[in-house]
């Protein structure tokens, strides 16, 4: 590699192309990218580099969910003719594990990596101090563009009593060395439900509570079903629960939860509660105000190029205000190479959005759903293929399980749901069919391996046609076919 330019330092200012504040996923592959393209970058960050994703936020969250299924494969190995004694759960183990698998990625984000690519690395608060400037560990830094990459946190919702008892986030959950007796969780969005039922398979009593429905963004039918998963495993879920207040226990022991639901009040004693009740930018003390940059309680206020009320000024990820996942912060870096480095005109285009929430099954989405194409005033044709007929859903012995496609005109791709068994690794061909504008028939005609779970897509598709294929004209048009054939 060519050696990369390096910022310069003039005047006590250090002057270079691209500034990045935050070395989350977001930051640090703008920071990768421009560094290598042979821009002179600038990464600032305050606390742990690899931000959330790494620290707090997927590779933790999925390394306790691989234990948990570990746990519960255990279990279920009689349904194989393999009898296991019942599994032993060693919390502090699990915790080794997880750590571990941080500990094993860390260097991919490491300083030493990204100042061994040629960025020079400031460990510490980065504050604007005009609409050009910021200053961070005592260093004036000026940049051509500057990229906020902050990311969110856990919200707090303001409970009465939520202060005076010990409660989990995500930025403290993954460092429980003993398992919970009983784990409250708070709220019922994927994080919520991902803990719930992987706590639950490592051994706690787990109740979820949650004020409307769970995965309200999610369509119903899956969620239905993923519901009858959580319930069946030993999962409470407790729907329409607004909770009221909160009280440390009886002699200083776990912790006593209000809620009402179905207009009367419960309470309800736990060991520990984890809130998982939404997420919020991270945007205080930047000093937004003296760089011009408009924001609300959402976050930064961006244009489709993620740039802001500064032209100098992009931001990615969640602290950008829009979907809040790993993968959306990577794609918003490519936007941003692409307008500070070649200034070219990218925008982010959402249509082909997936998201994944990592219970067993897997529950997975990409683009609209039936009720946001109908609002939209699509055409609206429904596809649905239940797991019940995969076979190697079968000889997996895989629950209930489904694929939604949902159709605009002429079979146009809007959008697809798939509940079963690793559904994330099968989302990318729906969300590849919807970014290259692919039509439903494309996907009915791809030749899919078997026995393989992926078949159900192809299947959803090709049941599109089955009306017409078997209809009384079609049976007509073959016999009049086969009469005229030599």
């Amino acid at each position: 590699m060519a050696h990369p330019r390096t910022p310069r330092l003039k005047n006590g200012v250090l002057h270079t192309d691209i500034c990045v504040i935050g070395a989350g996923s977001g930051g640090l592959s703008v920071a990768a990218g421009a560094v290598q393209m042979g821009a002179s970058v600038v990464l600032i960050e305050k606390g742990e580099m690899g931000g959330d994703c790494l620290n707090t936020g997927c590779v933790p969250s999925k390394s306790l969910i691989a234990a948990a299924h570990a746990a519960h494969a255990a279990r279920q190995a009689g349904r194989f003719g393999i009898h296991l004694p019942p599994p032993e759960v060693e919390f502090a183990g699990v915790h080794r594990h997880i750590h571990g698998v941080i500990a094993s990625i860390a260097p991919h984000d490491s300083v030493e990596r990204f100042e061994g690519l040629g960025c020079t690395v400031i460990r510490a608060e980065a504050r604007f101090t005009a609409p050009d400037r910021l200053e961070a560990g005592g260093q004036v830094v000026r940049a051509r563009r500057f990229v906020i990459a902050t990311g969110s946190r856990a919200a707090v919702p303001p409970i009465p009593g939520l202060d005076r008892v010990p409660h989990l986030t995500n930025e403290s959950v993954f460092d429980l060395k003993d398992r919970p007796d009983h784990l409250v969780v708070m709220g019922g969005g994927p994080i919520g439900v991902e803990m719930a039922q992987a706590f639950r398979r490592l051994g706690s009593a787990v109740t979820v509570l949650e004020r409307a429905t769970i995965l309200p963004r999610d369509e119903p039918e899956a969620v239905a079903l993923l519901r009858g998963h959580l319930l069946a495993e030993g999962v409470t879920i407790e729907e329409g629960a607004q909770v009221a207040a909160l009280h440390p226990g009886a002699e200083g022991q776990g912790l006593e939860v209000e809620f009402d639901q179905a207009g009367r009040r419960r309470t309800l004693r736990a060991s520990h509660l984890l809130v998982a009740a939404g997420r919020q930018p991270n945007i205080e003390n930047l000093g937004l105000e003296a760089a011009g940059v408009d924001h609300t309680p959402r976050g930064i206020t961006v244009d489709g190029g993620l740039r802001t009320s500064n032209r100098r000024i992009l931001a990615v990820g969640d602290v950008a205000g829009g979907p809040q996942f790993t993968h959306v912060a990577g794609y918003h870096a490519g936007i941003v190479i692409r307008r500070a480095l070649f200034g070219l005109p990218a925008k982010a285009d959402y249509r082909a959005l997936p998201w994944v929430t990592y219970t067993d099954p897997e529950l997975a989405h990409v683009g609209m759903g039936e009720a946001e194409a109908r609002e939209a005033g699509e055409a609206v044709t429904v596809l649905t293929e239940s797991l019940s007929g995969n076979d190697r859903a079968r000889a997996e012995g895989a629950g209930e399980g489904l694929a939604k496609i949902v159709l605009g005109a002429r079979g146009r791709i809007l959008g697809a749901t798939i509940l079963a068994p690793r559904a994330g690794e099968m989302i990318g061909l729906w969300g590849l069919a919807i970014q290259k504008r692919l039509k439903v028939g494309d996907v009915a005609q791809m030749m899919a391996p078997y026995p393989t779970m992926s078949e159900i897509s192809k299947r959803a598709a090709g049941s599109h046609y089955t009306p017409s294929l078997f209809s009384a004209r079609t049976r007509f048009l073959v016999g009049l076919i086969q009469r005229v054939l030599p």
